[in-house]
Formats: structure tokens, C-alpha cells, sequence
């Protein structure tokens, strides 16, 4: 179901500042589901492969984990199967400095699988996670230490597609307003049609992330998404117009640019160029990079640089996860004179920079 487009509201861009509402400094908690998932090596096609690698991939787990790159603490709470692909998964996402303690073990469910599909056109994926360990996680969650204890949670729209119990999960973690809750909350859209699919979901998927979307203190949604869940005419202005709720909107635009409105100041970063290997991760990459930023009080056009370097590690690998510039490299890169940060055809690419300390 769409929902109608509005006008946008009159807006001036202001130059970069720290001030302005921004979460309490604290740990982050990070909830969602983490899948085995199956990649071609090399990477191709999925019907000429001939080798899969075992690899893990969840879009709250990649948050995580690029946190923690950045030095914010921060917690990953789900539930996983009693099985092998359950214990591998818990054991990467706490070798890459995360807390697992928030993580529940079900002996009855198993851990979700997802099988990729390289093509020239995007990454396909195959999901195999109904009726998944983590498909029955319900609002009981959020009484969990690792919850209550956080400055901030973050979540995203893939969650409350998996099941009733997960959607009133999300929708139990938003429906207290904004600086009457005990955390802030982020969310990313992250609309996955094919989770959408069954049971007649995909009439209700733009509703329902449009509510969970405009309830939340930060929330991210790429322009591609927006307009396939709320009007194809829609630029980054009519989406603020549509979600006035959020203290901070980001959209996204691909390779192009992010805007970030924050209260009634619009900031509008371009993305620099970066050798693309796989664009599966990205919007993970970005939303933690921001995050990051945020917390650790930089301006908001250094948050949303932040945001795209942090999706440039993710863009340059196959997996969901790459490594970041030395944290040297990443200041000189957010301090770049605005004249010399941007997609300039001449220019080096992003990809280069990733080996300097």
C-alpha cells in the first residue's frame, strides 16, 4: 500500500554543525536476525558456481560490526539455532568486538540459511529462514539487559517481515514517542520485497514501514526504496515531507548523494567514487558509519562522510564486511576541503585510499 505524497515543506541549507538534538553517548544495542550465508567464489552467477563460501550476513550484525570498527560499544542481540551454523555466527560477530551476551540459543529453531546469486544486473538472494530461531523473537526482548541498558537500538525493516511476533517487536520498540523512551531509537527502511512476498505482505509492506519509519529518533531509507514503497516521483525533499517524525532523516541516493535533515537544516554530502566489487552491505556500512559519527559529536556533513567511507569498505569486498581506513586516513579524508571531496571522474577512486594507513 502506498501512501499519498505530500508537499515538502520549505527548507534552507545550513552550514555544517554539531549542534542540535543527537542520542546520549552509550552503548548501542543492535537487534536482528544474523543468517549463514552461501557465496559463489568466485563471484558469479549462482547457477555456473561451482564453490559456495560460508560466510555470515545480517543487515543489524553489519551495523555492529562496522560500529565497532569505529570504537562505539556495542551489543548484537537475536536469537540463533543450537546448531553449528548458530555457534560460527556468534563467534564471528564477537571475534569482530561486539557483545554477544544479548544473543538467545534455540534448541527447537534452527538458524536462518541464505544462498547469494551474482548477476551483472544485482546480487539475487535466496532466503531459507522461515520458521528461523530468530523468526521468533517477540517484544519480551526489550526487558533484556542488553536492551534497556542502551543509549540507542537500532533496527531495521527487514525484522518485521519475518513474522507477527517480530513485527510486534519493532512496533512495541517504537510505540512510545521520541524522548519518552529510555533509548533513542535508529531504523533503516531496508525494504526486502522478497520478505514481503507471502501471505499477501506486499500491499501492507509500504504502510507499515512508512509508520515504523516515521516513529523513530533516526531513520534511513534509500531513494530507490522510497519510491518503490511511496511514489516514484518522489526526491529526497518529498521524502522528508512524508516523514516528518524522525528528530534526523537520511536518504540515500545510490552513488549520488546522501541528505540528511536534521530539524529544519539540510545537509547534502556526495558520494566519492569507489571501484564497486558488490554494492550487498552498503546501506549497513553507512547507517553504522553515521551512527558513529553522531555519537562521537562530529558536524553533520563530517557524520555523512563518515557514513560513505564506512560504505566504501563495504562496496570494494563480495562479503558484507571490509576493512576501513587507518583511523589517520579517515580524518584527513572527513577534514578534505568541500571543494575536493565528491565524485570527480579525474580524480582517485575511494578503492585506493583503503590501503593507506
Amino acid at each position: 500500500m502506498s501512501t499519498p505524497q505530500a508537499q515538502a515543506p520549505a527548507q534552507t541549507r545550513a552550514p555544517a554543525r554539531a549542534a542540535g538534538w543527537r542520542p546520549a553517548p552509550g552503548p548501542v544495542a543492535c537487534i536482528g536476525e544474523t543468517m549463514a550465508a552461501f557465496v559463489p567464489e568466485p563471484v558469479a552467477p549462482l547457477d555456473g558456481a561451482d564453490l559456495l563460501r560460508v560466510r555470515i550476513a545480517g543487515a543489524e550484525s553489519n551495523v555492529a560490526v562496522y560500529l565497532a570498527d569505529h570504537g562505539v560499544p556495542v551489543r548484537w542481540v537475536s536469537a540463533v539455532g543450537d546448531d553449528p551454523f548458530g555457534r560460527r555466527i556468534v563467534a564471528e560477530v564477537a571475534a569482530a568486538g561486539v557483545d554477544v551476551r544479548g544473543v538467545r540459543t534455540d534448541p527447537r529453531r534452527p538458524t536462518g540459511l541464505l544462498v547469494k546469486d551474482p548477476a551483472p544486473e544485482g546480487t539475487g538472494v535466496h532466503y531459507y529462514r522461515r520458521g528461523s530461531a530468530a523468526s521468533a523473537l517477540g517484544p519480551d526482548l526489550l526487558d533484556d539487559e542488553a536492551v534497556r541498558t542502551a543509549s540507542l537500538v537500532h533496527l531495521s525493516g527487514v525484522t518485521p517481515a519475518l513474522s507477527p511476533d517480530c513485527l510486534a517487536l519493532v512496533t512495541e520498540a517504537l510505540r512510545t514517542p521520541p524522548g519518552e523512551r529510555p533509548y533513542s531509537v535508529s531504523f533503516d527502511v531496508n525494504h526486502r520485497p522478497a520478505l514481503w512476498s507471502d501471505d499477501g505482505m506486499a500491499s501492507t509492506a509500504g504502510s507499515v514501514l512508512h509508520d515504523l519509519a516515521n516513529r523513530a529518533d533516526i531513520t534511513f531509507v534509500g531513494l530507490d526504496e522510497a519510491r518503490a514503497l511511496w511514489g516514484d516521483e518522489l526526491e529526497a525533499a518529498g521524502v522528508r515531507a512524508l516523514l516528518p517524525g524522525p528528530r534526523i532523516l537520511v536518504v540515500k541516493d545510490g552513488a549520488h548523494e546522501a541528505t540528511a535533515f536534521d530539524g529544519a537544516h539540510v545537509h547534502a554530502v556526495p558520494a566519492p567514487k569507489v571501484d564497486v566489487v558488490e554494492p550487498v552491505g552498503a546501506g549497513d556500512a553507512f547507517a553504522a558509519g553515521f551512527l558513529a559519527g553522531l555519537l562521537r559529536g562530529e558536524d553533520m556533513v563530517r557524520t555523512l562522510r563518515l557514513g560513505h567511507l564506512t560504505a566504501g569498505a563495504a562496496l570494494r569486498v563480495s562479503g558484507d564486511h571490509g576493512p576501513l581506513p587507518g583511523p589517520a586516513r579517515i580524518a584527513e579524508l572527513l577534514g578534505t576541503p568541500p571543494g575536493e571531496w565528491g565524485p570527480d571522474p579525474s580524480g582517485e577512486p575511494l578503492t585506493s585510499v583503503f590501503s593507506r594507513p
